[in-house]
């Protein structure tokens, strides 16, 4: 056999290098007369490494909504050193000292270090009236956010509503506590605190509410089973991702998008992403959507061999049937666009992984009385710990915690030698927009004690 030679040199460098030329091209193409006197959008914070008064192109269609004050302090003139120690704090604070508090519409708040909790018999309360509170999981390494803000929540939960019910006929009168109870507004405006626009942030909304609605009528308890499942994501999948057959056949194709309420509802939140994004954005969305799906089918055929998989086994299926296309699309609902050379460098991809592997994993801890009290035996990540290593179910959900934990110090770790190695200003933007959806998805867990409560295992 051949020697192989040397391995190919990082792509870290020519893609930088590439993105410089980019942004000057863009730059010229779009110059405006009396540019610089205009002021950076509202709620897109400076970033590291960035000169004094310097702005992130941002392409946002239509009017932005301005909701920080107009008289925002300019970040200081020298540029943040990347690498050493503290290099992550300073990648998802962004500049700190006197004035720079208001580059800000959230404060990054320090994380909660896992610690041994004290052994408690006190169960989880149930939900008190008014804005939810919750319990975060004792011992889970997350980053506390602020409440979100109450007019977006509240607006974005209203269009959310009307265009479930009025545009897409998604789910029947009996099923509105429960859309209610999902609070996917709340959620949504807490995973992208940047989004310039109501709009932006709906975005996501619809894609999330499509997807759940996938999940709960094929895969989960609203008339899902794993029998013919692949067909059926496969079809909805064509929503997302057109057929292009014959004009004999497209006219069936083009019906059957609107034969259920999953397929409907992902056809229009599709249709709204791609008038929003580039076409590599909305490509790359696809993509991750098949990735999802796979999963779903993985999931789906261990059910009908009622196969519980190794963990290792299970950590593999997570890694696609997870929450990957949403922090994926973070700068689409931001309004910019990290450039696909960069979204597809190695490294970026496993930030991307670890970041949705982490926040996956947060659903199965939070979600794991609810799923023990349904029919069945469903697969997450404490069950199968508890049957492939032979652990009580407590040591099972600990050593989950110690999993999730691990992931997000590997997801910290690596943003930060991203960041140093590529400080292009896109990819720390994308990169801080990534690490705010891990922050906010675990909020929304924390929060949502409609739908969880927490084992009584402290």
């Amino acid at each position: 056999m051949p020697d192989p030679g040397l391995s190919p040199p990082s792509g870290l460098p020519a893609a930088a290098a590439h993105f410089g030329a980019y942004v000057l091209a863009n730059a010229q193409a779009h110059a405006t007369p009396g540019l610089d006197a205009l002021p950076a959008l509202p709620g897109v914070p400076a970033l590291p490494g960035m000169p004094a008064g310097a702005v992130v192109p941002v392409d946002v269609p239509g009017p932005v909504e301005v909701e920080a004050p107009a008289d925002v302090p300019a970040p200081a003139d020298a540029a943040v050193p990347f690498g050493g120690p503290g290099v992550l704090d300073r990648l998802l604070r962004g500049p700190s000292g006197v004035g720079t508090a208001g580059l800000y519409l959230t404060e990054r708040q320090d994380p909660v270090q896992p610690a041994a909790p004290p052994r408690s018999e006190t169960k989880t309360e149930a939900a008190p009236a008014g804005p939810a509170v919750g319990n975060p999981i004792p011992g889970l390494y997350h980053h506390p956010v602020p409440e979100p803000d109450p007019a977006r929540v509240e607006e974005v939960s209203r269009r959310i509503k009307a265009w479930a019910i009025d545009e897409v006929q998604l789910y029947p009168d009996e099923w509105e506590e429960q859309f209610d109870g999902f609070s996917v507004g709340r959620y949504m405006v807490a995973c992208h605190p940047d989004a310039p626009t109501i709009e932006h942030l709906m975005l996501a909304t619809r894609l999330m509410v499509a997807e759940n609605a996938v999940d709960d009528c094929y895969c989960e308890d609203h008339g899902g089973s794993p029998v013919g499942l692949g067909g059926r994501l496969l079809l909805a999948h064509t929503a997302l991702d057109a057929l292009h057959t014959t004009k004999e056949y497209q006219p069936h194709w083009a019906e059957s998008l609107l034969s259920d309420a999953p397929r409907r509802a992902y056809r229009s939140a599709m249709e709204y992403l791609v008038r929003q994004c580039s076409p590599s954005q909305a490509d790359r969305f696809r993509h991750d959507m098949a990735r999802l799906h796979m999963g779903y089918v993985a999931e789906g055929a261990w059910a009908q061999t009622d196969y519980v998989p190794e963990v290792w086994e299970y950590l593999a299926m997570r890694q696609f049937n997870n929450f990957r296309p949403c922090p994926t699309i973070t700068d689409t609902v931001g309004g910019y666009e990290l450039p696909a050379d960069l979204h597809a460098l190695p490294a970026m991809q496993r930030v991307i992984a670890l970041a949705g592997n982490a926040t996956t994993i947060v659903n199965d801890l939070y979600s794991y009385t609810k799923e023990l009290a349904g029919p069945g035996r469903h697969l997450n990540l404490p069950v199968v710990i508890a049957e492939r290593e032979d652990a009580s179910e407590r040591d099972a959900y600990l050593k989950a915690v110690e999993v999730h934990n691990d992931l997000m110090r590997d997801f910290e770790a690596e943003a930060a030698a991203l960041a140093a190695a590529c400080p292009v200003p896109s990819v720390l933007r994308f990169l801080r927009g990534v690490a705010a959806w891990v922050d906010g998805n675990h909020y929304w867990h924390q929060t949502n004690t409609y739908r969880y409560s927490l084992p009584d295992f402290w």
